[in-house]
């Protein structure tokens, strides 16, 4: 059976269109519910969600149909995607649920899950619960449904969870941080961590009204960061998405970091102190500098699909620890479960403060090569365009051309009808070129 409703990264949509409307949601809670109850006598699930205005009919939703199928709920609030993940771990839970679109407009919202373990489920469990979905409701007796409770201090739990990661002997202070929440889940939180770590904390994108999530502001609208930082002087700044997962830096100068540059920052502040890292996990989209930079440091260098649960399945294949994606999903599994923006955003500055250096020194001689995509919209027609000729003569003439100094990529996106061309290389005007030259031959 293939999936109908799951993504990437569980089920997303736009609010009020199938499948993100209540009865659909609640359909969804009461056939994961019978997926648990199969395996356990007792179940519990964790509910957190961002700010988005949509966030409390869909708990409603999701609330009613584990209830309705014997399961007891634990409602957390507004609280980060990670938050979710810890919390499920710590609170010996079975699930743990996400209301959130991430880094979309408040119009958008979506479901996630996790395991009693904190980590994303893995396929066979999504095709599971759309098994259960096309099966009738079983509602339970009276005397068996579920209960609900909410855990008033799971903010402060989740906060203390994030400062023990930071080196106990190092401090933020003498710094001052812009942090920007992107005006969702980690509005509150993300700045008092910061705080509470000696920094002084310049907040922006904190004021969630429930229809401005990631409006302007937050990882996927980093000028705002950079300019605030410029504005006030700031040594860094730190912006995360809706649902706090994603990460970006920038430093006093408004020089934009992303999660390519800072996952090799991280493998070679750990290298310097002694620790192990054997290799470092990133996506099809990763730039080609960072794996020619960490493979001529001795490091192996491995590509999942693009998605944080492929590349943290390639970490697990590999006994490593540190992967992550160029958008800012940074996984350090010797630290958290799942990628975390406000823990990765933690190991940078505690490189920088152990270091007396900056972001730009500590990646000094790692220069990015220039990305060119082209999205080329698909026709019927083309849908199976890896049996193009031409199209396949084409890219092995632009491979032949960029030998050991770029590459070629090609993928249909996951959400519509197009098909993303990309070409790498270290000179920007033959990626440019040659991107255009696939892209005729769609």
């Amino acid at each position: 059976m293939t999936r109908q409703y799951f993504g990437t990264d569980g089920i997303r949509g736009t609010v009020g269109q199938a499948p993100i409307t209540p009865d659909f949601v609640l359909q969804l809670a009461h056939a994961v519910g019978r997926v648990l109850k199969s395996k356990a006598k007792h179940a519990t699930v964790l509910i957190g969600k961002d700010t988005r205005i949509s966030g409390y009919m869909l708990e409603a939703a999701l609330e009613a149909g584990f209830n309705s199928a014997g399961v007891d709920v634990v409602l957390l609030g507004p609280i980060p995607t990670p938050a979710v993940a810890y919390l499920t771990r710590a609170q010996r839970a079975d699930l743990g649920v996400v209301i959130s679109a991430s880094h979309n407009p408040f119009a958008d919202n979506g479901i996630k899950f996790f395991s009693a373990h904190g980590t994303k489920l893995p396929d066979d469990w999504e095709v599971a619960v759309e098994a259960a979905m096309q099966q009738p409701p079983q509602w339970v007796q009276a005397a068996a449904l579920g209960k609900s409770r909410r855990l008033n201090d799971a903010a402060g739990r989740y906060t203390e969870f994030c400062k023990s990661t930071f080196a106990s002997h190092l401090s933020l202070h003498g710094l001052r941080l812009v942090v920007d929440g992107a005006h969702g889940a980690a509005y509150q939180i993300a700045p008092d961590v910061f705080h509470e770590l000696g920094a002084e904390v310049i907040k922006i994108g904190c004021e969630p009204d429930g229809l401005n999530i990631n409006q302007g502001v937050g990882a996927t609208h980093p000028e705002a960061l950079a300019a605030a930082v410029k504005t006030h002087r700031a040594d860094y700044g730190i912006a995360f998405d809706g649902d706090a997962d994603r990460l970006q830096m920038v430093d006093g100068q408004g020089r934009l970091f992303n999660g390519d540059e800072l996952l090799y920052l991280m493998a070679m502040d750990r290298r310097s102190r002694g620790l192990a890292v054997p290799g470092v996990v990133g996506t099809l989209m990763t730039n080609m500098a960072i794996e020619v930079a960490l493979k001529a440091q001795g490091l192996g260098f491995a590509r999942a699909k693009v998605g944080d649960r492929y590349v943290l399945e390639v970490l697990e294949q590999n006994g490593w620890t540190l992967g992550g994606e160029s958008s800012g999903h940074l996984l350090l599994l010797d630290k958290h479960s799942t990628g975390d923006g406000l823990v990765s955003a933690l190991e940078v500055l505690q490189a920088c403060v152990a270091s007396q250096r900056s972001m730009a020194d500590l990646l000094q001689g790692v220069t990015l090569f220039p990305q060119t995509m082209v999205n080329v919209r698909l026709r019927e027609a083309q849908v199976h365009w890896q049996q193009n000729a031409a199209l396949q003569a084409g890219i092995q003439a632009a491979e032949a051309q960029l030998g050991n100094s770029g590459r070629v990529l090609i993928r249909a996106s996951g959400t519509e009808p197009l098909l993303r061309v990309m070409v790498e290389a270290a000179d920007a005007a033959q990626a440019k070129a040659l991107a255009q030259q696939l892209a005729d031959l769609v």
